[in-house]
């Protein structure tokens, strides 16, 4: 984010706090950060409010705003700014200054204490907006007066601290522009993105469904949404054993010792579900497959000649992701991810990752997302300094991060370096994506990995008969399965392309007399390895076709008295309308070119 938006962001942001703090004296405040599109506020109210409420709090924002306040710094010392807070009741403020206090740190952003060293701060920073007075850090805008055109766009339910053991906040979300016109080109694009959201049209699809009896995070998909699964797991096996890959099957359970050895389990054990004791070994549901692949790996010696070896499975994975950041396909508490171990000597890295990304870059084309303009690549840089994060390596980071740096350069990836996001075992590359509303998230990753090969003591003998340590390819070719539908849900806004639509044809015959002959022609169909339904329903052949086209089915075909004696149909395609009546060979050999060929 641009630090002078950044600015105008927290700005108004603070500017919320101050005219609820008008308007509703009593509530206690939280934290009120700038975010990528806008700002958000956490309180804790003493009266109940709602969306309803949300344009009297502009209207009190703008009043605030015209005054042409100043936004005025000061210190205190911490023991004086606890007793201040205590004296308003402030809970919240008074729990983060603690916690400075005790860490020595200046961020309180996002609920987020970050410590820098053992150096403790004797004071705390506020800002004074009119009778307003926060703790925080800043910077802002000089006076209310520089703050541009903004928006309140709604309410959330939000843990303090992003804990379920702490109290549920009211988080108000709102975004800010320079001018008005940027504002409402802003609400257009997401007013238009809700209509697209993965949630709203898999509903409306009946591609899957939750339910709080079966489970918070835990999406089960119909038919149809098992449909479009199944179409994408097919591809994406039979492409990566073209390639070379190894399809393996490895076990959804594994004994907490192996994610001991792998490092996992003191770094992801929050995300991790509680270990099960049964009989004299102690299980958890894993959360990634590498350490199976590893132990595959290790079940046999192994050549340098045999190099690289590429283990891939379609493996469900298990993470505990809080209630409060589900969300719909995209954050789930058990997934499919398209998985793959590529083990390697490290001469070989640089052409295995290029090998990767050219994966990538060809099942994103064939999903027809567009390098550079749905997708990048993001170089996730470790900090040497981090020392409890990180593997200790340095010389080993450093050539990890040149040879993706330089596998990105040759291959004219667009990508951008974020320092600090690497994983704890090495670097990474980054696939991310964009959803409905523009914003990026990561979809998957490729990691170069020269820790975990150690913990595993993983080897081949080399060409002078000694043991050789490898290097190891994390790398997903789609991602998780569910994440990635997710995004083509709202990329194709539901009209999936032939070969991934769940129904592919639609026949419609228009009178009763027409059914036997709309029967035996979707037999056929379906005989030839196509998906087709024949509406029987009562109703008007208009009807059915809106039926069909509020359904996305990519073609309908027609059959009345005509198409029935020359044993023909009428076409009506989803992008071009009515195109004609044709024979039933032609309708399959078309339809078969346009799947086979992923058009």
């Amino acid at each position: 984010m641009e630090k002078d938006l950044e600015v105008l962001h927290h700005s108004t942001a603070h500017l919320l706090a101050a005219a609820v703090a008008e308007l509703w004296p009593r509530t206690k405040f939280g934290i009120g950060p700038a975010i990528e599109n806008g700002f958000y506020y956490d309180f804790e109210f003493q009266e109940k409010i709602t969306e309803e409420d949300l344009p009297k709090i502009e209207k009190k924002m703008e009043e605030i705003k015209k005054r042409g306040l100043a936004f005025e710094q000061s210190k205190m010392k911490i023991a004086e700014a606890l007793r201040f807070e205590k004296k308003k009741g402030q809970v919240y403020k008074e729990e983060l200054i603690k916690q400075i206090k005790k860490l020595g740190t200046t961020s309180v952003e996002e609920g987020v204490l970050e410590e820098i060293g053992s150096k403790k701060m004797d004071t705390v920073s506020y800002y004074k907006l009119g009778n307003f007075i926060d703790l925080c850090q800043g910077p802002h805008v000089k006076t209310t007066k520089e703050i541009g055109c903004f928006k309140l766009l709604n309410l959330a339910g939000a843990y303090w601290r992003g804990s379920e053991k702490n109290p549920m906040l009211t988080r108000i979300y709102g975004t800010v522009f320079k001018t008005q016109k940027e504002l409402e080109d802003y609400l257009n694009q997401i007013g238009e993105a809700k209509e697209w959201d993965h949630r709203k049209i898999g509903k409306e699809l009946g591609l899957f469904v939750f339910s709080d009896i079966v489970g918070k995070g835990l999406p089960m998909f119909t038919a149809k949404g098992a449909t479009i699964r199944r179409e994408l797991e097919r591809f994406i096996i039979d492409e990566e054993i073209k390639r070379g890959y190894q399809h393996v099957i490895t076990p959804d359970l594994a004994k907490t010792q192996l994610y001991k050895i792998s490092g996992h389990y003191p770094y992801y054990k929050d995300t991790m579900y509680p270990p099960m004791k049964i009989d004299e070994e102690e299980l958890i549901l894993r959360p990634m497959t590498c350490p199976h692949h590893f132990m595959l790996y290790k079940s046999q010696p192994r050549s340098y000649k045999e190099l690289p070896i590429k283990y891939a499975e379609l493996a469900s994975q298990f993470r505990y992701e809080k209630s409060g950041e589900l969300t719909g396909l995209m954050r789930v508490r058990m997934f499919c991810l398209a998985d793959a171990h590529i083990f390697a000597t490290p001469e070989q890295a640089e052409t295995v990752i290029k090998e990767v990304l050219n994966l990538i870059d060809f099942t994103n084309k064939m999903l027809g997302l567009e390098k550079g303009v749905d997708y990048r690549y993001r170089l996730s840089l470790g900090d040497r300094t981090e020392t409890k994060k990180y593997f200790k390596d340095d010389k080993a980071w450093e050539n990890a991060e040149e040879v993706l740096r330089k596998v990105l350069t040759e291959t004219k990836a667009p990508f951008f370096e974020a320092k600090n996001e690497a994983a704890f075992y090495g670097p990474k590359i980054d696939i991310q994506m964009k959803n409905a509303v523009g914003k990026e998230e990561t979809a998957f990753t490729v990691q170069y990995d020269f820790a975990l090969p150690k913990r595993f003591d993983l080897t081949c003998i080399d060409e002078k008969g000694k043991e050789k340590e490898v290097i190891v390819i994390h790398r997903s070719s789609i991602g998780a399965i569910e994440r990635i539908l997710a995004f083509l849900i709202e990329k194709y806004k539901g009209a999936f392309p032939t070969w991934l639509s769940p129904v592919q044809a639609q026949i419609i015959p228009i009178a009763e007399r027409h059914h036997g002959y709309a029967i035996d022609l979707r037999n056929e169909l379906l005989g030839k390895g196509l998906r087709a339904e024949v509406d029987l329903k009562n109703g008007t052949m208009q009807t059915k076709i809106r039926d069909a086209q509020l359904q996305k089915i990519p073609y309908m075909l027609v059959i009345g008295d005509r198409e029935q004696v020359q044993k023909k149909v009428a076409i009506r395609s989803r992008e071009k309308g009515n195109e004609g009546v044709v024979s039933i060979s032609d309708l399959i050999t078309r339809l078969k070119d346009e799947i086979e060929n992923k058009k």
